[in-house]
């Protein structure tokens, strides 16, 4: 019985695991999909209308190619924001539900250590404990009380509990607590003082967090300064260049030597085209940035990342 449990234990690990590879595969395969339709539209604009996320305008005097070329960007950030969407929301939730857990674990760790100093062993104290009310963390208490129950020795009960969660935090109190129940010491001391220790550690965890939020909120301004930036230049300066280049060519000497004159479409195109990858940069870069500044992880910043890229295409749309 009880290595029945370890091996439905391991097979619910195992299935953790490749629900994770599942999103990722999710992601890949629309980045996929959607980078073959950026292709099309790059090799052969023409025959792809359906593909046009809004109506050409026909004052912008934009070629076959120059056509082609916008909506291959355009929709080549969709496929990044498919790619990268389903595996950074689903670690988001991931690392909510991870957090919800820990918040908790000060509390079942004073109650186990209440517990033992009633002349309770570690086994004892924890399936006592697995009655009490813990948010999301009881339903891994009543595994571990149910493994418990199953004949599952408490420090490998503990174990599989570690791995179910993995977080640092619940990977050192469990080492700390089996190492002590192996040396034979007093385990409800230690449960007290690792319960104290995991508090102060939330604690200054929240005062960072707090800290850091204020500068990931500075990080989406600078974003939105920009692109409100780039909308006044599209509506002031590019109207200007060309009510420049009309005056240049409406008879002056100097409009064979002007390049807007000659080809002002082509100029106030490009100067569009670095404004949309100077903000699809800026957007796949500020995000990275803030989920380090939030939890030092690069991965936990790709869901900061899809909302300016998002912020970015539907901006440029409108523009």
């Amino acid at each position: 019985m009880v290595s029945q449990q370890l091996a439905e234990a391991k097979v619910k690990l195992h299935q953790k695991k490749e629900r994770t590879q599942a999103v990722v595969l999710s992601g890949v395969v629309a980045f996929v999909v959607l980078f073959l339709i950026a292709l099309l539209n790059l090799i052969n604009p023409g025959t792809t209308t359906f593909f046009a996320l809004r109506p050409v305008d026909p004052a912008e005097q934009l070629t076959v190619s120059q056509l082609g070329l916008q909506r291959f960007l355009t929709w080549m950030t969709i496929a990044v924001i498919a790619l990268v969407a389903p595996y950074g929301f689903f670690l988001g939730a991931k690392q909510r539900d991870i957090k919800a857990v820990e918040r908790r674990l000060p509390d079942f760790l004073r109650d186990v250590a209440e517990a033992g100093r009633f002349g309770m062993t570690l086994a004892e104290a924890i399936v006592v404990s697995s009655s009490g009310r813990y948010g999301k963390l009881t339903p891994e208490i009543k595994k571990m009380a149910a493994q418990i129950s199953w004949g599952v020795p408490a420090t490998e009960a503990l174990r599989l509990f570690s791995e179910r969660v993995k977080t640092p935090m619940t990977g050192r109190i469990v080492s700390i607590i089996v190492k002590s129940s192996d040396a034979g010491g007093d385990v409800a001391d230690v449960l007290t003082m690792v319960s104290h220790d995991a508090k102060e550690a939330q604690l200054t965890e929240d005062e960072r967090r707090i800290t850091m939020s204020t500068y990931i909120a500075v990080i989406y301004i600078s974003f939105l300064v920009f692109l409100v930036t780039i909308c006044i230049l599209n509506a002031t300066f590019l109207p200007k260049m060309r009510e420049a280049s009309n005056q240049i060519g409406a008879g002056s000497a100097l409009s064979g030597q002007s390049p807007l004159a000659q080809d002002l479409p082509g100029v106030i195109f490009n100067i569009k085209i670095a404004f949309f990858i100077a903000v699809f940069v800026h957007g796949l870069g500020d995000g990275i940035l803030a989920g380090v500044l939030d939890n030092g992880k690069i991965p936990n910043g790709l869901k900061h990342s899809v909302i300016m890229l998002l912020i970015a295409v539907v901006g440029f749309q409108l523009i």
